[in-house]
């Protein structure tokens, strides 16, 4: 018996309508119908992607549009106003606003998440508290991932060194830096990978995010992943300063993270956001090189990083709002560079997060999404509704769309 038959589905590559056998949250058969199912469901010959993988926000600050008085104008400006706020933040609190954003990103199809969880002497671990919390209520339906992480710096936060190892011990599942944002960069990287070998855990920084190559901090991110081995689990966010070099030395710079292993996160909106600020003409983009990481073979995610707060005033948790803004500022219009855009939201993204067997073949983890159109493109050129998610093999959100075109039917009252 099996739990789940998906029929009639059109997977990304494919070109004729198959069927998705689906037992033990695996995909078991794909093909024509076999064997009964608890649950039999005709999608009509729509498309099925692996599920939305969101790999970089931060729920617990979050929706934090009503608090925050006057406006960022570089990612600076952000931290303090965002630390202002935090003043006030309760266990409660981040809780509510996290379970708001938790409910916009599975409703749009997002299965896996990873989450930055701020640990500091401002807000000790209230934020974990919350995150475990809204990690264990949102299982069936996401797989969340915890990063303690350390916005305010380690060495200029005296006390954040214990909190993050008490974070882990009480179950984050890796450990985050931010290098720009503490009074010895190098010496932080080095905290941070030493916690991460310490529990055996995945490392992931905020890194690098100026207009300028001023940092250019993800050259000792690199070192350090060789040095003790972590290739393959280290990712870095923003690495806006990537884009600031000249060709031959971003190139260089470019192989150098390919032979670590790291995955890079591109944060379109904040980027686009807070990047160029000072610039009067030809406003820079601000955004990683993501074409040239990709022709590099470095996996390139999209993430949604904060919404609607001082880093970012808008969100709305729907990875794919992310790839139709991407492929205007990125210049990635082609049908290949399209597919690009949508394995940043899915396999890409997985695959920074070292999410095992994730795809649409036999044997992968069944968490799909079944979209309101029939194309791959179309996920990133028309932003098509969904229709189902699909989370270890049970529909876990189901759309339905109606709309009365009443001007076709019988015009207009009067």
């Amino acid at each position: 018996m099996l739990d789940l038959l998906l029929g009639n589905c059109r997977l990304p590559g494919g070109s004729a309508p198959v069927d998705l056998a689906i037992a033990g949250g695996r995909i078991v058969g794909i093909g024509p119908a076999r064997g009964p199912a608890r649950e039999t469901v005709d999608v009509g010959g729509h498309l099925v992607t692996p599920g939305l993988v969101e790999a970089h926000i931060h729920l617990d600050k979050a929706l934090l549009g009503d608090r925050v008085s006057g406006s960022a104008e570089t990612a600076a400006d952000a931290i303090r106003l965002t630390a202002i706020a935090k003043r006030g933040f309760t266990a409660a609190d981040i809780e509510a606003r996290g379970r708001r954003v938790l409910d916009l990103a599975v409703a749009a199809g997002t299965t896996a998440m990873r989450a930055h969880v701020e640990v500091d002497p401002i807000v000790h671990l209230a934020g974990m508290e919350a995150m475990l919390a809204l990690k264990r209520e949102y299982a069936p339906a996401i797989d969340l991932q915890l990063c303690a992480f350390a916005q305010e710096g380690i060495l200029q936060a005296p006390g954040t060194e214990a909190l993050l190892v008490r974070a882990l011990e009480m179950g984050a599942d890796l450990v985050g830096g931010c290098p720009y944002n503490d009074t010895d960069a190098r010496r932080h990287i080095e905290i941070v990978f030493a916690l991460a070998r310490e529990f055996d855990v995945d490392a992931d920084f905020h890194v690098d995010f100026s207009d300028e190559p001023e940092h250019l901090h993800v050259r000792e991110i690199a070192r350090q992943t060789m040095r003790t081995g972590w290739q393959g689990r280290v990712a870095v966010g923003h690495l806006t300063e990537l884009a600031a070099l000249p060709a031959e030395e971003q190139g260089t710079l470019i192989g150098v993270l390919a032979a670590a292993g790291i995955g890079v996160i591109s944060l379109p909106l904040t980027d686009l956001y807070l990047m160029g600020r000072r610039d009067e003409r030809n406003v820079r983009r601000g955004l990683t090189p993501i074409r040239r990481l990709l022709a590099a073979g470095v996996p390139v995610a999209l993430a949604s990083n904060n919404v609607r707060n001082p880093f970012t005033p808008i969100g709305t948790a729907d990875l794919a709002h992310l790839t139709f803004v991407t492929a205007v500022a990125a210049h990635m219009g082609t049908p290949d560079l399209v597919r690009q855009l949508v394995a940043a939201v899915t396999t890409h993204a997985a695959r920074i997060l070292n999410l095992r067997d994730y795809g649409c073949a036999e044997g992968s983890r069944a968490d799909l999404v079944v979209w309101d159109c029939d194309r791959l493109d179309e996920i990133v050129t028309a932003l098509p509704a969904r229709r189902l998610v699909v989370k270890a093999g049970r529909v876990t959100v189901e759309h339905e769309r109606r709309v009365i075109e009443r001007w076709r039917v019988g015009g207009t009252d009067g």
